[in-house]
């Protein structure tokens, strides 16, 4: 089910210049320039490789200084951003939002100078080959739909601090999103409940607990060395009374016991498809790490256990199991494919950062502070979101190798080839630029006695010991 514009219709049209508007509404400084480096990125050919490069574009009328100065020194109102995303049209899977959550890294391993900056994670193309490299590290939370498609709706984008918690900025990040949905009306009562999905990197029984007033389901993946426990028996009435039952371990079958729910669906690709799930089952929490400031004792957050395993892969051997824990009990087999359905459609969040990164060039400016790269940021965001809004629009400008595909059914790469044409029937909102002319420039002989903000010369001074 999803209820994005139909194609060929008028629908499209007036989303997309409706939210240009809220956008330009949006940028409260060097509101004009911010506005049209958005445009640039949309209507520059090919891949963006450089910031100054996209003032040569035919919608930047500006030079490339306006283009530093508005990184530099804009503002956007990031509020009133994060509520017009939560206005558009988003996609649900069989009737219910369902939002993924992932951190991906800006990755500055050169710039000692640039303050906050934290190791990210890197992924390696062989086992035992993944790094921690120096950068910025942002926290996305994206509307997911259903069906084979590398589309998302990115909804809020967080960077995540040195001093910052990730799993207290992720949960409070999650709790925004879903405050913005309920005032958008996007969820109503009496919905099916809002599903939020992550990889096993999120400790995901903290994060139902922290979310558990919210109408949300959560559930991830979880190592398949991990051992969960059931309820426990009837108290003996000697002793203190027991937390935890018997011990479901992963690894050995010989603890699992008769599954509560079971279902099998035919695929294509993958063969026959088998999902089990167990009740009642928690993880042993103790007075550490996360939960070391938690007052009292410790509560125990009951979900289900689902194992997923295939009849074959592609390409490569047995297949292995996928464990999966949710907050949700009581599961139909409908409730339990849905669940693992929707969070396989997880990784178009992947296909997401691939494109911010290599073809709108989200980290290719060089820039110094932070706060640019949040405005650069945002800025990225704002015109991913115009794409989704132009696939129902868009032309199918194909290569002569690319394999036709029906109307509405665009990739964002092909969308953005056509958004040029697109551009030229949308209204300008940004207004001419005045004709100047160069400063005189600081005098020769003095020095530039603009000082750096006490961040970078914190950092400065730091890289130098």
């Amino acid at each position: 089910m999803s209820i994005l514009p139909e194609p060929d219709t008028d629908a499209g049209t007036g989303a997309l210049r409706a939210f240009r508007a809220e956008f330009h509404q949006c940028l409260r400084a060097r509101s004009d320039a911010l506005f049209e480096l958005a445009d640039a990125v949309l209507c520059s050919p090919g891949p963006v490789v450089s910031l100054p490069g996209l003032s040569l574009t035919g919608v930047f009328t500006r030079g490339h200084g306006a283009l530093y100065d508005a990184l530099a020194a804009g503002r956007i109102d990031t509020d009133q951003l994060r509520n017009a995303l939560a206005a558009q049209p988003i996609g649900r899977i069989r009737g219910r939002i369902v939002l993924a959550v992932d951190a991906t890294g800006w990755l500055r391993p050169d710039a000692n100078c640039a303050p906050g900056r934290l190791y990210c994670h890197v992924s390696g193309h062989g086992r035992g080959q993944d790094q921690m490299v120096p950068g910025w590290s942002y926290s996305f939370a994206a509307a997911l739909e259903s069906g084979a498609s590398s589309w998302t709706q990115i909804l809020d984008a967080v960077r995540i601090g040195p001093d910052d918690d990730p799993a207290e900025t992720t949960a409070l990040q999650l709790r925004a999103v879903v405050d913005r949905l309920i005032r958008a009306g996007q969820h109503r009562s009496g919905d099916p409940a809002i599903t939020i999905v992550t990889d096993s990197g999120y400790d995901v029984p903290r994060l139902a607990w922290q979310l558990r007033d919210l109408p949300v389901i959560i559930v991830g993946r979880l190592r398949s060395d991990r051992v969960l426990y059931g309820s426990p028996g009837p108290w003996s009435g000697r002793g203190r009374p027991p937390k935890h039952g018997h011990a479901f371990r992963m690894a050995d079958p010989d603890t699992w016991g008769e599954a509560d729910t079971a279902t099998s669906t035919e695929t294509v690709r993958y063969g026959r498809l088998e999902a089990l799930a167990w009740e009642d089952l928690h993880s042993r929490l103790t007075h550490r790490a996360a939960w070391i400031g938690h007052e009292g004792a410790l509560p125990v957050i009951d979900g289900t256990l689902i194992r997923l395993k295939t009849e074959r892969l592609p390409h490569t051997g047995e297949p292995r199991p996928l464990w999966l824990w949710t907050s949700h009990q009581d599961l139909d087999p409908g409730l339990l494919d849905t669940i693992w359905s929707a969070w396989l459609r997880r990784f178009d969040i992947e296909h997401t950062f691939r494109f911010l990164k290599q073809t709108l060039g989200w980290t290719v400016p060089q820039v110094r502070d932070p706060e640019s790269a949040d405005r650069w940021t945002w800025m990225i965001i704002a015109g991913f979101t115009q794409l989704g809004l132009a696939r129902s629009l868009a032309a199918d400008l194909r290569l002569p190798w690319e394999t036709p595909v029906k109307p509405g059914r665009l990739t964002p790469a092909r969308v953005r080839r056509d958004f040029p044409n697109l551009h030229a029937q949308l209204p300008r909102l940004a207004r001419a630029p005045k004709h100047s002319k160069p400063g005189p420039g600081r005098p020769r002989g003095q020095r530039n006695r603009h000082r750096p903000p006490i961040e970078v010369r914190e950092a400065f001074e730091h890289a130098r010991s």
